[in-house]
C-alpha cells in the first residue's frame, strides 16, 4: 500500500504533520478528514524528505525500538507497521513504510534495507544479514544499538569538547577588533599634535587601528574568500590527504586523530567477527568508517594480504604506521582465536585514550588563548596610556 506525507491543520488550528498509508490520492485525503484534519499539501512516497534522510539519531532509536519490539515475539512486518504508528518523524516513517512494504512482499530485512545503505552504512545492513543468517535478529540488533550508541557517544564527546575553545577563538578575534576598529580611533585626535613625541607603541597601535578602519571590510571579504578557497581545497583528495597527513603529526592532536580513527576501526571489526561476518567482509567495511585518508591507505593493504592468507598484524606490522598496541592485540587476538574480542578491547582501549587526550588537550589550549587575547588587549590598553602621559608630560 502506498504511503503518502502530508500536512494538514486540526480542529484545534495546529498543524500536523506525518506519513499516511492508503491505495490513492483521494483516499488518503478523506482518511485524513475523517480524522478530523484539514490536509494542506499531500504527496506520495515522502517527496518532501527526499535528499534529507533520518538522522544517525533517528536510525538508533529505530533499531532500537525495533529491538525491544522483535524481542518481546512480534514478527518483523507486525514490528514494522507499530513503529510506523509510533514515529513521528515523516522521514523515518517514510522509510518504515517502504521496509514494510518490502518485507510484505517477501523481501528479507537485509535486502529491504539496500535501497537506503546511505542512511544506514554498510556496516548496519552487514550486521542486520548477519543476524537474519543466525537466526538472532533480535540479538544482533541489540549489538548494533551497543556500537552505534558507542560511536555516538565517542563523536559527541569530542564535538562538545571543541566548542568552548571554538567559542573562545571567535571572541578574542572579535574583542581584539573592536578595539582595534573602534576604541583606539576615540584617542586618534588626542595624539594628533604629539607626532614624533608618541611611544612607539602606541604608533604601532594607531597604525593598526588605520588599517583596520580603512582596509577592513576589505580584509574581512578577503578573509571570506580565502577561507572559501581552503574549504574547497581541503574537501579535495589533495588537500584532505595533506591536512590528514599534517594533523597526525602533530604533538598532541595526532595521537587523539590516530586513536579515533583506529577505535572506530576496531570496534566495526570486532561488532562483525563476533556477529558471523567473515574477516575479510568485515575488514572492507571497517575500512570505509575511517575518515583519515592516509590511515585508511595504510589499512587498505588488509584485503589484499588476508586475501594472500597473510595475518592482520603481520601486513599492519609491513606498513609501518600502526602503533605497537595495535600490532601486539591483533596479534593476541589472532593466535588466541578471539580477534573480535581483542578489537573490542583495543577499541574500548583506544577511545578512553580519545577521551582522556581531548580533556589534555583542552586543558592547554583554554590558558593559551586566553593569555593571548589577554596580552594583545593589554598591548593594546597599555600603548594607549603611555600615548595619555606622553601628551600629560607635554602638556606640564
Amino acid at each position: 500500500m502506498p504511503a503518502f506525507t502530508y500536512k494538514a491543520v486540526g480542529r484545534d488550528g495546529k498543524s500536523q504533520q506525518g506519513v499516511i498509508e492508503a491505495d490513492g490520492l483521494d483516499i488518503a485525503t478523506r482518511l485524513l478528514r475523517s480524522r478530523g484534519l484539514t490536509p494542506l499539501k499531500i504527496q506520495e512516497g515522502g517527496a518532501d524528505d527526499q535528499g534529507t534522510p533520518p538522522s544517525r539519531q533517528e536510525v538508533l532509536s529505530m533499531t532500537s525500538e525495533l529491538s525491544v519490539l522483535l524481542r518481546a515475539g512480534l514478527p518483523l512486518d507486525r514490528a514494522l507497521k507499530v513503529l510506523i504508528d509510533m514515529d513521528g518523524q515523516p522521514r523515518m516513517r517514510a522509510v518504515l513504510s517502504d521496509l514494510l512494504k518490502s518485507v510484505k512482499g517477501g523481501k528479507a530485512l537485509s535486502i529491504a534495507l539496500q535501497p537506503f545503505e546511505d542512511t544506514f552504512g554498510s556496516f548496519y545492513l552487514s550486521m542486520v544479514r548477519a543476524g537474519e543468517a543466525s537466526g538472532q535478529l533480535s540479538a544482533v540488533l541489540d549489538r548494533l544499538v551497543e556500537h552505534l550508541e558507542s560511536a555516538k557517544a565517542t563523536r559527541d564527546s569530542v564535538v562538545s569538547a571543541m566548542i568552548y575553545p571554538a567559542i573562545l577563538l571567535v571572541v578574542a578575534v572579535l574583542s581584539i577588533v573592536v578595539m582595534l576598529g573602534f576604541v583606539v580611533p576615540q584617542f586618534e585626535t588626542l595624539f594628533n599634535d604629539m607626532g614624533d613625541a608618541l611611544p612607539a607603541m602606541t604608533k604601532g597601535v594607531i597604525a593598526a587601528a588605520e588599517f583596520i578602519k580603512a582596509w577592513g571590510l576589505l580584509l574581512a571579504i578577503f578573509a571570506l574568500l580565502l577561507g572559501v578557497l581552503f574549504q574547497r581545497w581541503a574537501s579535495s583528495e589533495a588537500g584532505k590527504t595533506a591536512l590528514d597527513k599534517r594533523l597526525l603529526s602533530l604533538p598532541i592532536a595526532g595521537n587523539i586523530a590516530f586513536e579515533y580513527e583506529m577505535a572506530k576501526f576496531a570496534r566495526t571489526v570486532g561488532t562483525l567477527l563476533g556477529n558471523g561476518v567473515s574477516l575479510l567482509k568485515a575488514i572492507q567495511i571497517a575500512i570505509d568508517t575511517v575518515g583519515n585518508l592516509p590511515l585508511k591507505e595504510g589499512l587498505d593493504v588488509l584485503p589484499p594480504a588476508v586475501k594472500a592468507g597473510k595475518r592482520m598484524s603481520v601486513a599492519l606490522d609491513e606498513t609501518g604506521m600502526f602503533t605497537p598496541m595495535v600490532i601486539q592485540m591483533t596479534r593476541v587476538g589472532e593466535e588466541s582465536g578471539s580477534l573480535d574480542g581483542m578489537m573490542l578491547e583495543l577499541a574500548k582501549v583506544f577511545e578512553d585514550h580519545v577521551a582522556s587526550g581531548v580533556k589534555r588537550l583542552l586543558t592547554l589550549l583554554e590558558p593559551v588563548l586566553i593569555l593571548t587575547m589577554g596580552a594583545i588587549i593589554a598591548v593594546i590598553i597599555i600603548s594607549i596610556l603611555m600615548g595619555i602621559l606622553s601628551v600629560n608630560d607635554l602638556a606640564i
